[in-house]
Formats: structure tokens, sequence, C-alpha cells
């Protein structure tokens, strides 16, 4: 297992540069982190049917993309603008859904901003399906706390139900291709979707006897003292971490948000190895985490800090403004800070030697 990453690692990373996107709708910035991601999935991901998975959330951000620039056509915008492009066909609505207009003018301020908008949310997308593309989700659960075992075998069944869907539909297609039968179309749609919902069917009742037979839902016997013990902390570390992180959000709490979100992360950590004593399992050569690992995580963590801080200190080059409408311009040193997410494509192992 040298020769493998922690799968928490790939998440940790991924989620970084999401959270870097969330801090910026600079279309040039944006850009560039979805291509530092796209790049470190080209190179590190391995041969496997989750790993697959990235091209169909790129394809679900496009749609996300032009779903926002669609009703940002037909539903107007805030935004006002002067520049023209075209005129639709105004709808007459009711005096009760004034704010709402149907038609209308058509402005290239409102539909960059409509564009800007889109793409952050593209973006954040697009690193959620790096990171289901270069971990494994069956290692993942192994990685998790003993608490949140059950809670995990749903996510990463839900997380690995995708891929596999495809999977399956890509094949039913190509063997209807072989077999000289139409694969596209209404028809072809009900003649594939059948097979692939009886292959699901089949794979679940398989994972649940799996499951069964391994023990999943026992439990230990904890004395009543710790449980509530853990009831109380977990819950008031969850509290915690939502009143620390509203008082980061707002201008009146910046002097106890911290404070308070790190006393809830602590409280909620607490409560989670107290609540792992219920948990009857044991781990079959567990991920360490290694330099590598660590390489990783602090390279998307960076690229968070970095341009956090610059979202700060420079407003107007991480959010070009749109009224009047001006050329977005690429800030040097926080494309700098975005190039930093790059270093897991030559710090992580590569996923073809053998471990």
């Amino acid at each position: 297992m040298g020769r493998t990453l922690h799968p928490g690692a790939w998440w940790l990373w991924a989620l970084s540069l999401g959270t870097a996107a969330t801090r910026t709708t600079n279309p040039l910035l944006l850009a560039l982190l979805v291509a530092v991601s796209a790049y470190v999935v080209a190179t590190r991901r391995p041969d496997t049917p989750w790993s697959r998975s990235y091209g169909a959330f790129v394809k679900l951000a496009l749609a996300v993309l032009l779903i926002r620039l669609l009703f940002a056509t037909v539903l107007g915008s805030p935004i006002p603008g002067t520049h023209t492009l075209f005129t639709l066909p105004e709808a007459a609505l009711p005096a009760w859904a004034q704010g709402i207009r149907l038609g209308g003018e058509v402005t290239a301020e409102a539909l960059t901003f409509a564009l800007y908008d889109g793409l952050k949310l593209a973006t954040l997308l697009i690193c959620v399906g790096a990171a289901n593309a270069l971990a494994s989700p069956s290692r993942l659960l192994k990685s998790l706390p003993g608490a949140l075992y059950e809670t995990g075998v749903a996510v990463v069944v839900a997380l690995t139900f995708a891929p596999h869907l495809i999977a399956d539909v890509r094949r039913l297609r190509a063997a209807r291709r072989l077999r000289g039968r139409p694969d596209q179309g209404i028809r072809g749609l009900l003649q594939v979707g059948l097979p692939v919902l009886e292959g699901a069917l089949e794979r679940s009742v398989s994972l649940a006897a799996a499951m069964d037979a391994r023990g999943y839902g026992r439990t230990a016997r904890v004395p009543a003292a710790v449980r509530r013990t853990t009831a109380a902390l977990t819950l008031g570390g969850l509290l915690g971490v939502c009143a620390g992180t509203y008082g980061l959000l707002t201008a009146e709490g910046g002097s106890y948000g911290v404070p308070v979100l790190l006393a809830g992360v602590t409280a909620a950590l607490a409560g989670l190895k107290l609540g792992g004593r219920r948990s009857l399992r044991t781990r079959y050569r567990p991920d360490r985490w290694n330099v590598r690992a660590w390489l990783v995580v602090a390279s998307g963590v960076a690229v968070a800090a970095l341009l956090t801080l610059a979202s700060v200190r420079d407003p107007a080059a991480l959010h070009p403004g749109v009224v009047p409408l001006v050329a977005p311009a690429l800030p040097v040193w926080p494309a700098a800070a975005v190039l930093l997410g790059l270093l897991p494509a030559f710090a992580a192992p590569d996923p073809q030697e053998p471990s």
C-alpha cells in the first residue's frame, strides 16, 4: 500500500479547489481551476470503472451552465444593462407576479453575470467529479471513523451507483449495435433501460446479501453514560460548527467565529471517537497518511487560502464587474496560487505502478 495515496487526501484536495472556486467569479481563474483538476485527473486517475465518472460530471457542469444562461434569457436578470443583444416577446403576468418577467430585452451585462455565476457552480461540480475519479470509494469507506460507518456505506453505494449505471448503458448499447438493433431514440432507450434496471436490482440484492453475511449493522454494548456523552458532544459540536460558521460569514461575528468553530469541531471529533466504540469491525491493511498525502492536501489548502486572501485584498480582480461591461483580466499572483494545485500530478504515486 506504499504506492497508493490515501483517498481522503484526494477529497480534501478537490474540496479545497472547490472552496477556491467559490471565492471568485473571474472566468479566467475558474477556467484555470478546471484545467488544473483535469490535468491531475488525466495523469493520476486509475484504470477502474468509477474513475470514468469525471466525464459525466463535466457534462453535468455544462448542463448547469446552460440552464443558468437559459434562465437569465427567459426570466430576465436584476442586473441593469445598456447593450441589448435581442428582444424576446414579453408575456403579460398578473399583478401578484410583480418582479418576475417572461421575455423582454436580453442584455450583454445580464448574460455575462449569469455566465460568471453559472461557471462558478460548474467549476465546483467538476472539482467534486475529480475527487470521484481519483479516490477509491471502497478505500474511502475503510478510512471513515467507526461512528460514520453506516452513513459512509450509504454514501459510497450512492456514489458508485452512477458509474456502474453508465458502464451498463454503454455495454448494452454496444451489444445492440453489434446485433444490428437501434440504440437511440425513445424505443432504444426503453429497450436498454429495462436490462439496466434489472442489473441494478441484481447488484443491490447481491450487495445486501454480502453485507448481511459480513455482519453489517452489528453494534457493541456500551454504558449508558458513554452513549449520553457521545450524543452531547456530537450535538454540541455540530451546533458549535454552525454558530462558528455563521460568525465567520457575518461582520458582527468576526471575534467569536473562529474560537466557536474550533471548539465545535473538537467536540464533534470527540463525539465521533466515542461513538466508534459501538462499531464491531476491523480494518485490513488500513491506508496510512504519508508525506505524499500531506503534500497533496497542503497544495489544495494553499490554493483555497490564497484565493480567500486575494478575495479580501483585491476583490475587483477576483470579481470582475459587468456594469460597465469590461473584459476580465487574469491576476498574476492568484493565478500562480491556483497552479499550486498541480502538485498532486507530480507528488502523488503513479496509479499504474504496482503497489
